[in-house]
């Protein structure tokens, strides 16, 4: 891709050309590298170079047009800019989107030195060395039927017709490891693992072959459940796939459109236990692919959703944040239509609680590991969830997998009803959370 300066420079050039004055375009390019293995044999080798560039332009009705191209050179981008100018006149008349007023304000320099991409056959015996210790960890694991070892480097871009530039780059990589075990007369049981790093030679892949192989031991030894209402202690991967689910809360732009549990007067109203507090910050150090600018330009910021369970703000792009009166976020992703999404997410308790809980010492608890359908399983608008789990039933620090159970509840109730957040937060694929405790979830076993 060329480089933002020979880009912003042909894009100026092309636009005085066609007599457009106002215009942005947002860019990104992956260079990505992945293998999977299966059964000590590469299964899949994949080398991908993903680039793309998002242009929009506003006409003199001020009415707005986009198109979406790989080619970034001056040809490629003088066409992008002449199509979305004659999509601009079918554009919406009403709430029509514009630049972030944000969009020049300087940030610092965020330009990370991307890490050295490691070769193919590393990343192969890397991953082959994973599946063989996980094989040898216990006879019933039979297979890692589900793995991953990716290393990716990214660059985005931003600029406008007004002088805003933005540019940044970094490298991420990843691994991930699921197995599955046979044993005769029993049901298969499975454990995963996932790790992510700046580069490949920081992943702690030892560490991610331990937790698997701990997992999937602990659930051989597994029993049905009683329904009933229990004492639930949600995993921070749990957690967090929850509240990704029921992300519309926060959401500033599915608020207008009424599809969301919140509305615009909620902010300030009691919504959770007042231990419970919830942060949007793409800038945390833990973030390993933290991004500094938004698509629309708009720096990234720590944004306070819910302290001591009290909603605070919500998640908005320019147009929102116009619309309702605030500053935009730093949360939004353009495109035909701009959307909204948390970047990442940090879950922490707000206050000291009364009393100190631990799974070595509670009785009778339900630890909830991995939620699974999520898809299918969770009503984002009316608030209630009926999912299936990976968990255990945990008595004193004995913990004893359950053969396989639901959880359902109500969402917003949920958070009235957390009694314990953990003060040890963990990282995951979607942020930092430590566990978190709530009190009489239904529970539905076999």
């Amino acid at each position: 891709m060329p480089n933002i300066n020979e880009i912003a420079n042909s894009a100026k050039e092309n636009a005085s050309k066609l007599g457009i004055k106002k215009f942005d375009i947002y860019g990104s390019t992956v260079d990505e590298t992945s293998v999977q293995v299966d059964q000590g044999e590469p299964k899949q080798v994949k080398a991908s170079n993903r680039s793309g560039v998002t242009v929009r332009v506003w006409n003199e009705e001020n009415t707005m047009g986009v198109t979406s191209t790989t080619d970034v050179d001056p040809k490629g981008l003088e066409l992008a800019l002449k199509t979305a100018y004659e999509a601009s006149f079918f554009g919406v008349k009403e709430n029509v989107p514009d630049f972030s007023p944000e969009a020049t304000v300087p940030i610092p320099n965020t330009h990370k030195e991307k890490a050295p991409q490691a070769p193919v056959a590393e990343l192969i015996n890397s991953l082959i060395l994973a599946e063989k210790e996980l094989l040898a960890a216990h006879q019933a694991i039979q297979g890692v039927p589900y793995n991953g070892l990716a290393q990716r480097d990214i660059d985005r871009f931003y600029l406008n017709s007004e002088g805003a530039t933005r540019t940044e780059s970094h490298s991420l990589a990843s691994i991930f490891l699921y197995s599955k075990t046979e044993e005769e007369g029993k049901k298969p049981r499975s454990g995963s693992a996932f790790r992510i790093e700046r580069s490949v030679n920081n992943l702690d892949i030892n560490g991610c072959i331990k937790e698997t192989a701990e997992k999937t031991i602990s659930h051989l030894n597994y029993e049905k459940i009683k329904s009933g209402k229990y004492r639930v202690v949600f995993s921070p991967d749990a957690f967090l796939s929850l509240l990704g689910a029921f992300s519309n809360l926060f959401n500033a732009q599915s608020i207008l459109d009424n599809q969301s549990l919140s509305n615009a007067d909620d902010l300030g109203k009691q919504i959770a236990s007042p231990l419970l507090s919830v942060y949007d910050d793409s800038l945390h150090p833990a973030n390993v692919g933290a991004e500094s600018f938004d698509g629309e330009g708009t720096p990234t910021r720590q944004v306070s959703l819910i302290e001591n369970g009290v909603l605070k703000s919500f998640l908005h792009s320019a147009g929102t944040a116009k619309r309702m009166n605030t500053q935009p976020t730093g949360n939004a992703s353009i495109g035909a239509k701009v959307s909204i999404s948390p970047n990442f997410y940090h879950v922490f308790a707000a206050t000291s609680p009364e009393q100190d809980l631990s799974l070595d010492t509670a009785e009778n608890v339900i630890l909830i590991d991995d939620l699974q359908a999520l898809h299918a399983g969770v009503k984002s608008l009316q608030g209630s969830f009926s999912l299936p789990f990976d968990g255990w039933l945990v008595n004193k620090g004995v913990k004893t997998s359950i053969e396989s159970a639901t959880v359902a509840g109500d969402f917003l109730e949920l958070l009235k009803s957390i009694v314990y957040v953990d003060k040890e937060a963990e990282l995951t694929p979607g942020g930092v959370c430590p566990k978190i405790w709530v009190d009489q979830l239904s529970i539905t076993g076999e």
